[in-house]
């Protein structure tokens, strides 16, 4: 199991309606999207990081190292509108490099800000969903609002199948460091060539034993999974209304007051 859906079993929040989480989370990066403003991207990453460790209990450490990835991801990607390489200083720095500086200007550090926090801001909703919703009730959730049952079983294959290709590439590649197969660089290379091979292979002979137990159970092409109901509670209902609501009216006045900040 991976360390996001196990965290996902063990947060509090895992019993509220799942349809009130996908419509929050949905709402909120929608809001980020359109707004594309630091103020409501600061918002929005205070406000999931909040339900997601305080209300759900996921440890503030592991919350951190989960944004981390993708924070880093944003930060290379962002570098290019901070950083550029040009004879002409610009008005926020000038580092010299020979006849070139290594130069930015306030109106692109303000735009990669924008863009950073809208990103990771975006990536916290899914994070407050996936942290919060076990993958079934998701699928749930997409089947009420008709989604293809194709897609669907898809969706749950791709998810079954994280899982497995996961494990064997982590049985093979401890099998590898036990016989000292990552003991310089070349060995390396040449173990994540072999692994990745073997994983492929065995992914493949794993489908088939998978296919062959759904035969054997009556598979008559549709997967059916036995979805846990949790009512929706009015009070939740509400206080989700009330915060998208103040959201949108802050993305609103944002936009009217000069665009995004």
């Amino acid at each position: 199991m991976i360390l996001i859906d196990r965290l996902c079993y063990f947060s509090r929040l895992r019993y509220v309606n799942a349809g009130e989480k996908t419509a929050f989370s949905v709402l909120t990066l929608l809001a980020c999207i359109l707004s594309r403003s630091a103020m409501i991207g600061l918002f929005v990453l205070a406000a999931t990081g909040v339900l997601t460790v305080h209300k759900g209990g996921i440890p503030l450490a592991r919350y951190i190292k989960l944004l981390a990835a993708p924070g880093a991801f944003l930060l290379l990607g962002t570098s290019a509108i901070l950083i550029n390489v040009s004879r002409t200083p610009l008005d926020a720095f000038a580092l010299p490099a020979g006849p070139y500086y290594i130069t930015g200007s306030f109106e692109g550090l303000m735009q990669g800000q924008r863009l950073l926090l809208t990103a990771l801001a975006s990536v916290s909703c899914l994070y407050f969903l996936a942290l919060s919703t076990p993958m079934t009730d998701i699928l749930a959730v997409l089947k009420k609002l008709h989604v293809p049952a194709l897609v669907l079983e898809l969706m749950l294959l791709i998810y079954r199948f994280i899982f497995v290709m996961l494990s064997l590439a982590s049985d093979i590649t401890v099998s590898q460091h036990a016989r000292l197969g990552n003991f310089s660089l070349a060995s390396s290379r040449k173990s994540f060539v072999a692994m990745v091979s073997s994983v492929f292979i065995l992914s493949i002979r794993r489908s088939g034993e998978i296919f062959d137990a759904l035969e054997s159970r009556c598979y008559d092409g549709t997967l059916r999974v036995l979805p846990e109901d949790h009512p929706a509670k009015l009070s939740e209902i509400v206080g989700i209304a009330a915060f998208e609501l103040l959201l949108y009216l802050a993305v609103i006045f944002l936009k009217q007051s000069g665009g995004a900040r």
